[in-house]
């Protein structure tokens, strides 16, 4: 059995990491302004938003393949349940929230456009209401996933500061991969 995720699975885990961050403060961004950099942040947050949806895609097909490395025996029912839950919560937000988003622009009727001159085809008839409700939902759930990031940085560095049981470098370390070829 292996003892942490795969390279891949970290690589993937980690960049996601990166643009997940960065499509949230984008999201603010792009929110609170009026500015012209109004427009490169919108770009960038639908290219940014379907990019998240591939990787997720291929990300949950990763684990789906290679699952992930046993909890340690010493770990409380209720922390061994959250680590269980979590990526459920994790994966539908990733998969959810650029299709809500991708819902949303095409109840809007605005055309998805990713790096200036891709384009996607609306998924969803031309509605107002519909785009009000979607992007009520676009909101809310991006509250929701910023809560769930920080719960979920916040349990990794309990696993690794105070804990230590090993969990948090399964994710974040390479020794393992050195260990388990040694």
């Amino acid at each position: 059995m292996t003892r942490s995720f795969t390279a891949w699975q970290r690589l993937l885990h980690w960049a996601m990491a990166i643009a997940i961050l960065g499509m949230l403060f984008i999201g603010v961004g792009m929110v609170s302004t009026i500015a012209p950099s109004y427009l490169p942040l919108i770009a960038t947050h639908r290219t940014l938003g379907i990019v998240i949806l591939v990787l997720a895609v291929v990300r949950l097909g990763l684990r789906w393949r290679y699952g992930a490395p046993p909890l340690p025996v010493s770990m409380p029912i209720p922390m061994r349940l959250a680590a269980h839950l979590s990526p459920y919560a994790f994966y539908a937000l990733m998969l959810g929230m650029p299709l809500i988003g991708w819902a949303m622009m095409s109840a809007a009727a605005y055309p998805i456009v990713l790096l200036g001159h891709i384009r996607l085809p609306p998924i969803l008839p031309q509605s107002d209401a519909l785009h009000t409700l979607l992007w009520k939902a676009h909101v809310y759930l991006a509250f929701a996933f910023f809560a769930l990031v920080v719960m979920h940085v916040a349990a990794a560095l309990y696993h690794a500061l105070v804990r230590r049981d090993g969990v948090f470098e399964t994710m974040a370390s390479v020794r393992a991969d050195r260990a388990a070829a040694e």
